[in-house]
């Protein structure tokens, strides 16, 4: 894996731990050599994750649509920034740079983002990783919800394996490598998104 693409808050959270959390991440993706690729922002945990990677000396490609570079948001000493017109073409550029996707603690854009390419994942447009950070249990009423809509039968069960959640990074970047994509009918092909 030479890039994996994190989604996070473009705040902070009511506890240190979140940021403490994405600093591990970003030590852990330093140390696999891996770079990282996230939405270019420098708030928050975003911006927590993008410093800790810069400053243990790890490659980081921003990509932000020009409104929210033209805000003063957007990163200014990042190895790469790929500006982008809309929010649509920053998810797919940042899908077609990554080789793996990782939610840290987020909110709405941050749950959009991994779902979307979650789906994709259903979808057979792409076999790469999809994980969750659960830091502090953040995300595990969220998949208890996923077990129920399992049981429900409106997520296949596969797919609902095909989400990698750790609590600790090194652990979630270890099964990222041992990955096995699951067997699904490809509905559609990437050239016609």
């Amino acid at each position: 894996m030479n890039r994996i693409c994190v989604f996070c808050g473009s705040y902070s959270g009511a506890r240190g731990d979140y940021a403490e959390a994405a600093r591990d991440l970003a030590d852990a993706l330093v140390r696999e050599g891996i770079a990282l690729v996230y939405g270019g922002g420098r708030v928050g945990l975003m911006g927590v994750v993008a410093d800790e990677v810069i400053g243990r000396g790890g490659q980081v490609i921003g990509v932000i649509p020009r409104a929210l570079l033209r805000r003063e948001l957007g990163h200014t000493g990042l190895t790469a920034m790929r500006v982008v017109d809309t929010m649509h073409e920053r998810k797919a550029m940042m899908a077609e740079l990554s080789d793996g996707f990782i939610a840290l603690p987020g909110g709405l854009g941050t749950l959009e983002e991994i779902f979307e390419i979650w789906t994709w994942a259903q979808l057979g447009m792409h076999r790469k990783p999809v994980g969750f950070l659960n830091v502090n249990g953040y995300y595990s009423k969220l998949f208890e919800f996923l077990d129920h809509g399992v049981s429900e039968s409106f997520i296949r069960p596969e797919m609902r394996r095909a989400a990698i959640v750790e609590s600790d990074a090194h652990a979630l970047l270890r099964r990222f490598a041992e990955y096995v994509p699951p067997a699904v009918e490809q509905w559609i092909d990437r050239d016609e998104t």
